[in-house]
């Protein structure tokens, strides 16, 4: 794998998968390798995907600073890619966790966007908050099914910041449109995929400035997709149309059936449509 080293000496390492112009890509987690979004549902028949480790994860190297895992520290390492990367302008992809750096990279770079691609996004980058309520109604729009109370009660710990790992495996299926073998294999991937030191950090005092972030945003000229998932909680639909309102030129779609992974529920209508709005 390709690497660079960051403003304060990490390397970070890469990989290219696909055809045509870069689409660096940002994965969530927070703190999972890239591995987990694949060619993201074979949008790499259209795009160059750049799949950025981010620091910890991966074949990227840690910081010496723990500190350096934070949400808002990161943004340095997306513009250190772009540098090195030698390209003036980047069409850039976030996924949940993701998706906030993204949106903090946009709000302090917003010369540097092409366009932004917000896949299911993290919403506190802008301080909208999502609510165990959000996941109680996408728990009702799968019919109630038997996994339910299970799945809910860990989100709700999750959301509180105690999370066990025995509720980590409760609340997997509330991630996914359909609970099935395939999205069990994916889900499986997870813990060994991600940092938890560096999950936690992610998310520290000072991660995120909603305000300064709205402000920056103000700015931001480049078209902006946020693409939600008819099945997810966080966000929900209704939290993810709040959340491109937010930007300038935001628009926002919903995938019918899908959940937080929505490349894994319908690769073709995920792939039409992030396709169609980078090609625009």
């Amino acid at each position: 794998m390709p690497n660079f080293t960051a403003p304060d000496g990490t390397t970070l390492a890469y990989r290219r998968i696909g055809r045509g112009e870069p689409l660096i890509c940002l994965p969530g987690g927070p703190m999972r390798a890239a591995a987990y979004l694949g060619d993201l549902g074979g949008l790499a028949a259209h795009r160059t995907l750049v799949l950025l480790d981010l620091r910890g994860t991966g074949r990227s190297g840690r910081p010496d600073d723990p500190a350096g895992y934070r949400c808002d520290r990161q943004v340095a390492d997306v513009e250190a890619l772009r540098a090195y990367l030698g390209l003036e302008r980047i069409d850039l992809l976030g996924h949940s966790a993701g998706a906030g750096l993204a949106t903090r990279y946009a709000a302090e770079h917003p010369e540097r966007i092409g366009r932004l691609a917000l896949i299911t996004p993290v919403t506190a980058a802008v301080g909208i908050p999502v609510d165990v309520d959000d996941f109680r109604e996408a728990v009702r729009l799968r019919g109630n099914p038997a996994w339910g109370p299970a799945a809910l009660a860990a989100m709700e710990a999750a959301l509180a910041g105690a999370l066990t790992p025995e509720q980590s495996d409760a609340m997997q299926p509330l991630l996914y449109g359909r609970w099935d073998a395939a999205a069990q294999e994916h889900a499986a991937g997870g813990p060994a995929q991600r940092n938890a030191e560096a999950a936690r950090l992610f998310w520290a005092a000072g991660a995120f400035d909603p305000d300064a972030t709205r402000a920056g945003l103000a700015g931001l000229k480049a078209p902006v997709l946020v693409l939600s998932g008819e099945l997810d909680g966080g966000p929900s639909p209704r939290r993810a149309a709040e959340f491109a309102e937010v930007f300038p030129q935001g628009v926002h779609r919903v995938q019918p059936g899908a959940g937080h992974f929505p490349w894994l529920d319908d690769e073709e209508r995920f792939v039409r449509t992030v396709a169609e709005f980078l090609g625009r």
